[in-house]
């Protein structure tokens, strides 16, 4: 710890985040999830138990007039077997909602997976700190976005002047689920995932329950959108579904049907946008599943390849295109009742000519130019005027 400040500790407590449903108290601090315990206590899936535990969209929020911040944190991150480490989770600093600053997190705990099996090992390090200084001296609200891709324990809250939790600004919440691709797979930071781009374009408080690997319409995670307070709610879906090869047409479409009757249990005039996957060329019109690209592995890049037979379509088996279609027919249905239900194709935000200019460089992920990409393109086409997510005039 620095010492030319005098530091005021805060207690880290649950009315000082926002985009979090629940809250854990751990042996070291405060651990924000994205579901609640409930749906955690009916998941046995170790990706979905990490991917929630990651804080996307998750950000510290408060009002002091403090001029320095230093925030410790017990970070884990993630690397895999025989490749170089990934870049370290950032921090990104928000004064009166402008960007002000951004910053690295620093030790912690390393979860080492071998793409082989699968498998992980963990490796404990030490609480790290992240500070930032050069605050204006005056009140503010100040918000630290937690980095999207590392679970993230808040461990001591320090500042040079008192901190108060920062007052509801009247904006409305969105809440959105989606894949690996909304949760902000290979986004540059934490504000530059594209939910968290459009959401600050649209000056919109979000919720963001993108989960890796774990968009799967599982019927807890509509019970949690379900019961989670929300004025916009959208579903990405589809692009899981096929990397996993986890259903069939003919289980699929009433899964879907599923999924937003629950939600409408819990939000019947919200408007509600489901949207359909991006493009992504290696499952247009190839079904699942999904698996690393050996040779490549073997050149230490790793990229994914579709390993199902176009041939089995016809007997139900999901490409992109199949869902896209499926996707539009079920709104197109249930619109004639619910005319707060929208669809979005997912090749307006990102299509094959964007795929040209802008390539997923594993094949499926966006790169962070993408995001911003799919960001803007949302922002314009569901909250400007004639979206679904626009304000009443």
């Amino acid at each position: 710890m620095h010492t030319e400040h005098d530091w005021i500790t805060t207690p880290l407590t649950a009315d000082l985040l926002r985009g979090a449903l629940d809250v854990e108290r751990t042996e070291h601090g405060l651990l924000p999830h994205r579901l609640p315990a409930r749906a955690r206590a009916q998941n046995t899936n170790a990706q979905l138990a990490m991917a929630e535990a990651q804080p996307s969209g998750v950000r510290l929020v408060f009002r002091t007039a403090a001029t320095a911040v230093e925030l410790d944190t017990l970070r884990t991150k993630r690397d895999y077997t025989g490749f170089p480490p990934r870049p370290d989770g950032l921090y990104d600093l928000l004064v009166d909602g402008v960007p002000a600053g951004r910053a690295a997190g620093t030790g912690g705990n390393v979860l080492t997976v071998d793409l082989a099996t699968w498998a992980g090992e963990v490796t404990p390090g030490p609480v790290g700190t992240v500070r930032f200084t050069g605050l204006p001296a005056r009140d503010k609200d100040v918000e630290i976005w937690l980095p999207h891709n590392e679970t993230t324990e808040l461990v001591a809250l320090r500042t040079d002047a008192p901190v108060t939790p920062a007052a509801d600004r009247g904006r409305r919440v969105w809440l959105h689920h989606g894949s690996s691709i909304s949760h902000g797979s290979d986004a540059a930071s934490p504000t530059a995932i594209w939910p968290a781009i459009a959401a600050l374009r649209g000056g919109v408080e979000l919720v963001n329950l993108g989960f890796g690997g774990s968009a799967m319409l599982d019927p807890f995670t509509a019970r949690a959108m379900r019961d989670a307070p929300a004025d916009l709610i959208s579903v990405k879906m589809g692009i899981n579904i096929v990397n996993a090869d986890a259903m069939r047409l003919r289980a699929f479409g009433p899964a879907v049907h599923g999924f937003l009757d629950t939600i409408r249990d819990g939000h019947p005039d919200t408007p509600l946008l489901l949207v359909s996957p991006i493009h992504c060329a290696i499952h247009e019109d190839t079904p699942g599943p999904t698996a690393p690209d050996s040779e490549e592995i073997g050149k230490g890049r790793l990229t994914f390849a579709a390993m199902g037979d176009p041939a089995e379509t016809p007997a139900g088996k999901l490409t992109l295109t199949v869902i896209r279609e499926e996707l539009a027919r079920i709104v197109e249905q249930r619109a004639a009742d619910d005319p707060n239900l929208h669809y979005l194709d997912g090749l307006a935000l990102y299509g094959p000519k964007d795929a040209a200019a802008l390539p997923l460089p594993d094949h499926v992920h966006p790169d962070a130019a993408t995001h911003h990409h799919i960001g803007d393109r949302f922002h314009d086409l569901a909250f400007t005027r004639g979206g679904p997510f626009a304000e009443e005039a």
